[in-house]
């Protein structure tokens, strides 16, 4: 009788004490501040430079029907999920699962980690950002031309070899080693930047979700207006129709491509931010009554609709710098056979090139072999098909396109402000699935003020991300990006989904919907839950170590200044141990977790009968 008041008191006390966080806890001023926030940061850069690259690899328009199958199927549903638990319990992600098991809170330290993991490197995209809009007022533009060597005779010779925007990029910005064991310096113009791009975040974030608010309608609303600007402009450049015939020209043959679906399900997943602990923590700010539902299917629309308008603005951008590059391939050639053979000016156009040749070859075959190997080969859909993603769509593909564009000052600030937006809004995001946890712990909120913790979260960030702006810090940078939350992320999510359905209790979760809502569950969202979106999980899950056991050797792109381009390269024993690392980090704070709980219960079970 006596333990069966103590638990009696306990419960009691633990649940006076959620009442009592719950009162005080902030809220967002209105649903459409949480929506502006949950669009923000699920609207990233995945929207415009990963899903253009998978809609150019997996079949143009065709790639659609898959999206849209796992957007139904996997993304919208998790979302949801992922929503309703952050509104009903009203903590971050460590407290959250702690409440609905205690052998469960090592999911949410796991989702603190790679959000950590996440914002280290994430943000130096925004340094970089800074530092292209920094050069962009300059006229003309510093990766519009090569520039002198130090003799001044001619132009640097590693800028001949490769191009102005790769030069600008590789050697100017990055300052790039020839491999990863060569580490270089730390290059100060990146650290500075990095340092204001942090500076930046901490800014936003100061007093939570009183200033992220106010944040958010900046940075989720200003990327669409320069996106339609650069719609409007896009469109009415030269070749831009070629671009966007590319885009929306079905390969219905890359549907029986298996990597054509599971390139469809990781973007899903991706770009909506699941796991790591960001929405959960957005939505713990929320009214308990909250139509979570409604937001869910409002938010994961908008970013699916957001990814095809920005495919068209990068494809009509695409179609005028291939067409661009096509045209002034057959310019030389051209000029090249008008000089080597005497011919008229006028004589030889794009028209007849290809007869000229033809002629050319017969008239004068041993001139014609001489001249062969400066003669390219000039294909616009050679161009088209040259896929690029990540940091070289965003910052060499795009900074080509506008170096050709008139004005073209004014279409690099606008584009490198809105890379800021969608950068900056992610990694609000990405901050408060770190911070909110924190702020949550009554031994960290009641001992230092909310400025403090946010202050120090950004601090250490910034300090340990200053290992990407060295000489080798893109290598590191992907490194990061490939492994740091890929295969972590998946099993996060795939032990929510069995938390709630099997652990929590599908009808008991059924239940607190209807209580926030005011409806009963439609059954589409639990045949996802309870079985469609877990076999999925598992599935991608299964393909990615699978992927990795077959690939054997981990392998990265070095760039080679001597040749001007990329060679492939092994990484070496060090590397690997920190992918290794970063995987087990994350993953491995899920049993952990448990085992935690299980030891702290056997020996506070073994005081309890003591005393007794």
């Amino acid at each position: 009788k006596h333990l069966q008041e103590r638990r009696q008191d306990g419960a009691a006390e633990g649940s006076a004490r959620q009442q009592e966080m719950e009162k005080s806890r902030p809220l967002w001023d209105n649903p459409v501040q949480f929506v502006f926030a949950c669009i923000s940061y699920a609207v990233g850069l995945g929207n415009v430079w990963r899903f253009p690259y998978l809609c150019q690899m997996y079949g143009g328009g065709g790639f659609l029907i898959p999206y849209f199958i796992m957007l139904i199927v996997e993304g919208m549903p998790l979302l949801y999920m992922e929503l309703a638990v952050g509104q009903r319990m009203r903590q971050g992600s460590i407290g959250a699962w702690k409440i609905i098991s205690p052998y469960l809170c090592g999911v949410g330290v796991a989702s603190v980690v790679v959000s950590f993991f996440l914002s280290m490197y994430y943000n130096v995209i925004n340094a970089w950002a800074f530092w292209y809009l920094f050069h962009s007022f300059q006229d003309p533009l510093p990766w519009a031309t090569c520039p002198l060597n130090s003799n001044r005779t001619g132009y640097e010779e590693e800028c001949e070899k490769t191009s102005s925007t790769q030069y600008f990029w590789y050697r100017q910005t990055l300052n790039i080693s020839p491999s990863l064991e060569v580490s270089g310096a730390v290059q100060w113009e990146q650290a500075l930047c990095l340092t204001l791009a942090w500076l930046v975040v901490y800014l936003c974030i100061l007093r939570g979700t009183e200033s992220t608010g106010k944040v958010v309608y900046v940075t989720a609303s200003l990327p669409y207006c320069v996106l339609i600007i650069y719609l409007i402009r896009g469109l009415t450049l030269h070749g831009a129709v070629n671009g966007l015939i590319y885009m929306f020209t079905p390969k219905l043959e890359q549907l029986s491509n298996p990597k054509t679906w599971i390139s469809a399900a990781t973007q899903i997943f991706f770009s909506l931010g699941l796991g790591f602990g960001s929405l959960i923590a957005f939505a713990s700010y929320n009214e308990p009554s909250n139509n979570c539902e409604r937001h869910a299917i409002i938010v994961s629309l908008i970013n699916s609709a957001t990814s095809i308008f920005a495919s068209i603005v990068t494809f009509s951008i695409y179609g005028f710098k291939a067409t661009f590059n096509y045209e002034s391939c057959i310019n030389k050639v051209i000029l090249l056979l008008l000089n080597a053979f005497d011919l008229e000016e006028g004589s030889l156009t794009a028209d007849n090139l290809n007869e000229m040749k033809d002629y050319l070859m017969a008239t004068h075959p041993q001139e014609y072999a001489q001249l062969l190997p400066q003669l390219k080969n000039c294909s616009l859909e050679a161009e088209l098909d040259t896929a690029v993603q990540g940091t070289g769509l965003a910052f060499i593909v795009y900074s080509e396109a506008i170096k050709n564009m008139e004005v073209s000052q004014l279409y690099s600030v606008l584009y490198f402000v809105m890379l800021l937006m969608l950068g900056i809004g992610s990694m609000l995001g990405n901050t408060a699935a770190i911070l909110t946890p924190l702020t949550d712990s009554k031994v960290i909120a009641t001992r230092f003020p909310k400025e403090v913790i946010s202050g120090v979260v950004c601090f250490i960030n910034c300090i340990i991300g200053l290992i990407f702006t060295m000489e080798a810090g893109n290598y590191w940078f992907d490194i990061f990006n490939d492994y740091a939350a890929t295969l972590s992320l998946l099993l996060i999510v795939l032990v929510e989904t069995i938390a709630v359905c099997y652990i929590y209790g599908l009808r008991r979760f059924e239940k607190d919907l209807h209580t926030m809502i005011g409806r009963k569950l439609n059954w589409y969202w639990k045949v996802m839950w309870a079985f469609a979106s877990p076999l999925l999980i598992i599935s991608l899950f299964i393909f990615y170590l699978t992927d990795y056991i077959l690939t054997g050797t981990l392998q990265y792109q070095a760039w080679d200044g001597t040749q001007g381009q990329l060679v492939t390269k092994d990484y070496p024993g060090y590397a690997l141990a920190v992918i290794g690392l970063l995987v087990a980090s994350s993953t491995m704070c899920i049993p952990l977790g448990a085992l935690v709980t299980f030891v702290r219960k056997r020996l506070k079970r073994e005081r309890v009968s003591t005393v007794a």
